[in-house]
């Protein structure tokens, strides 16, 4: 019988609303590991937006930015950032539309403008405070995930930006921008060949819109009583 692996999402999934792992997951985890299976976290935040979480877990391997930076302990397994061209696209009809961003690599994230409601809530709404400005951030480095905050209605001014990116929504709010065919389903494929573990014996745990690929892709994917209906 070959090694079974488990990828848990975090918000919705492992944490609760107050972004508190969830004691009676927590245990789960620690009962998985000790029954020698390899446990992952596969969640749409960035490495330092649940360092915390991987340290009160024991976990030290994990697909993030939706799976556009996989890691496996000290080794990064994976990494596919957005493409340059299309995210100064993006920034400038945000911007024409009055719409702020936020970009982000693997260690922090920056804003292109302070004081904006929807981006206090959202970034509020996971316990982070607000991020500094720089809109100047994403040129000439690796940014793996942008934030586009806008409300459901606007979304269609961003038919014609949908080149090379995709918009996953997450928060009433704000929409995480992914690179084109990226997803946590891609992440946990890299993952799992690092580990050569068999897809089959891959099991995935998640309640949000950016899962259901995972959960498709997985051997047993296990959609949360508090998912969401889709």
């Amino acid at each position: 019988m070959g090694r079974k692996m488990v990828f848990f999402d975090l918000d919705g999934t492992l944490l609760d609303h107050n972004k508190r792992i969830v004691p009676s997951a927590k245990e789960a985890v620690h009962r998985l590991k000790d029954e020698g299976v390899v446990v992952a976290i596969a969640t749409g935040r960035a490495p330092f937006m649940f360092a915390d979480f991987q340290r009160e877990l024991g976990v030290d391997s994990f697909v993030s930015f939706n799976g556009q930076y996989v890691v496996s302990g000290t080794d990064v397994v994976y990494k596919n950032p957005l493409n340059y061209e299309a995210l100064k696209e993006l920034d400038l009809a945000a911007d024409a539309n009055g719409h702020p961003m936020v970009f982000l690599n693997h260690v922090e994230m920056k804003a292109n403008q302070a004081d904006h409601e929807y981006i206090e809530q959202s970034i509020g709404d996971l316990q982070f405070p607000y991020p500094s400005v720089d809109k100047d951030f994403y040129h000439g480095q690796d940014i793996f995930q942008a934030l586009l905050f806008c409300q459901d209605r606007d979304e269609a001014l961003y038919d014609a930006n949908r080149k090379g990116i995709e918009f996953i929504r997450w928060h009433d709010f704000s929409l995480d921008v992914v690179p084109e065919g990226g997803s946590k389903a891609k992440g946990i494929e890299q993952l799992l060949r690092h580990f050569d573990i068999k897809r089959e014996d891959a099991y995935a745990f998640g309640d949000g819109l950016n899962d259901i690929q995972m959960l498709h892709y997985v051997g047993t994917g296990v959609a949360m009583g508090n998912a969401k209906d889709e």
